[in-house]
């Protein structure tokens, strides 16, 4: 069961960060600040998922951005969190047309909005781009964007 979603840039600034369990916010800082440092420091060569105070971290650097996700059990599998990934990069693109950090900086309730249509209590739900995005553009279009 996923339970964080954060998006990080290179220089360890959080951009997104959403989690299925409520922890105040010390606890929060601390995690990311663990969890970040620890991604940040491995090299292109090592995998992409280790072991960390009981979750699997699972993480992608796509351009600027790390992706990072953290998993609670050991029935999930880290390929199947990585297509996630995959998926949810590929519907930010879709929606800003060719995604980058300020794109998720300045629209980040949209961002919100793309990661809530794909998760829901910590299980994915959805996968589809066209049926993540639908909502998102009837409140784009109802809004007058």
């Amino acid at each position: 069961m996923i339970r964080f979603v954060l998006m990080v840039n290179k220089q360890g600034q959080t951009r997104l960060a959403q989690y299925v369990n409520m922890h105040n916010i010390e606890e929060r800082c601390a995690l990311e600040s663990e969890v970040i440092r620890k991604c940040l420091s491995r090299t292109e060569t090592q995998c992409s998922f280790y072991e960390f105070r009981g979750y699997k971290v699972v993480y992608r650097r796509y351009a600027s951005l790390f992706f990072i996700v953290g998993v609670e059990g050991d029935d999930e599998n880290e390929l199947a969190i990585l297509e996630f990934i995959h998926a949810l990069v590929e519907t930010l693109d879709r929606y800003f047309e060719n995604v980058c950090e300020l794109d998720i900086m300045f629209n980040l309730e949209k961002a919100h909005f793309v990661v809530d249509e794909m998760l829901m209590n910590g299980c994915i739900i959805e996968s589809n781009k066209n049926n993540i995005l639908a909502p998102i553009h009837l409140l784009d279009k109802a809004s007058g964007m």
